[in-house]
């Protein structure tokens, strides 16, 4: 089968070609940025491992020979997954790489904030030497933490949070915490709840209709001034000129975002010069051992499809 990728920004795709080739499978990179260079450029390809490309309903029109598309990652938000469905196209993700990677980005924004690190270390680079600057911060044992989403990754930031003895709420609208799963010290609150009493706010669900916009005023009106909020799930859940509204009005301590609605962050995004708002770049799933486990599944799905053999991930059902 014609197997490419449509685009990767990564240094080196030697995993990915070293698995294929294994299984006699080769494919040429290329750089497709917009719908025209998808149509353009990928007429004869049935296998598609893909990063950023948009696959929208005009070009599956366009390509009747894609038989399957495999997203770098767990989102799928650039593939029109009705559109595939509808063309017959087996769309794939890779849901269960970097979890701890993700969870341990949340914890270390979450305790950076809670902590107030990153305010204390410009005072002390600044010649300043006084505690008093941090006023107040809480012991974390006496602290609250709400999980909204507990998929593989905020199940793991649960575990980790409760391991640190704080106080562990969870909504989310498919699961609920158990003895079986290990999940019980988990306690189940709905959103609401969530957004009054707890100390920390981290969100870990995919963007939807349901979930655009979840985290906006009127929520953040809602909670303590101290409470923190976490994002690294989707960009967009967190309405961010809400958010940066809040953060200068002091109606809550601080954030730590690591997605955001439009990436790279704007240059004129609200959320930018805000000391209590800690921003890094979509890297929450990255370290050297995720980076390279993603590539590695990435085409071990493509030659399980091209084998003929079932998909671990298919996202669609055809």
């Amino acid at each position: 089968m014609k197997v490419v990728y449509s685009d990767l920004n990564h240094s080196s795709h030697a995993i990915e070609d070293e698995i294929l080739a294994a299984a006699g499978l080769s494919a040429p990179l290329y750089n497709c940025l917009t719908e025209d260079e998808v149509i353009d450029q990928l007429g004869e390809a049935e296998i598609v491992l893909n990063q950023y490309a948009p696959f929208t309903a005009r070009v599956f029109e366009a390509l009747p020979n894609l038989k399957q598309i495999i997203r770098y990652g767990v989102g799928y938000n650039n593939v029109d997954l009705e559109a595939a469905t509808k063309a017959g196209v087996q769309v794939c993700n890779v849901p269960d790489y970097g979890m701890n990677e993700v969870a341990d980005h949340a914890l270390a924004l979450s305790l950076t904030l809670l902590r107030k690190i990153v305010p204390m270390n410009n005072s002390c680079q600044a010649g300043r030497w006084d505690y008093i600057e941090a006023v107040p911060i809480r012991r974390l044992r006496e602290l609250t933490v709400g999980v909204i989403g507990l998929g593989r990754i905020g199940q793991v930031y649960a575990r980790k949070m409760n391991a640190i003895d704080l106080k562990v709420l969870g909504y989310d609208k498919f699961y609920k915490p158990n003895a079986a799963d290990g999940t019980d010290y988990i306690e189940s609150a709905d959103t609401d709840r969530i957004f009054k009493e707890a100390d920390i706010v981290a969100v870990f669900c995919p963007l939807t209709d349901e979930t655009r916009n979840m985290i906006n005023a009127d929520v953040m009106a809602s909670m303590k001034d101290t409470a923190v909020i976490v994002n690294t799930s989707r960009g967009g859940i967190v309405n961010e000129a809400d958010l940066a509204a809040a953060l200068k009005a002091g109606q809550i301590a601080g954030a730590g975002i690591d997605t955001t609605g439009n990436e790279p962050l704007e240059d004129g995004s609200p959320l930018r010069g805000i000391e209590t708002c800690l921003i890094t770049p979509h890297m929450a799933w990255y370290s050297e051992d995720s980076a390279n486990e993603l590539k590695r599944k990435v085409a071990e799905e493509a030659v399980r499809f091209a084998q003929n053999q079932p998909v671990n991930w298919p996202v669609n059902k055809l």
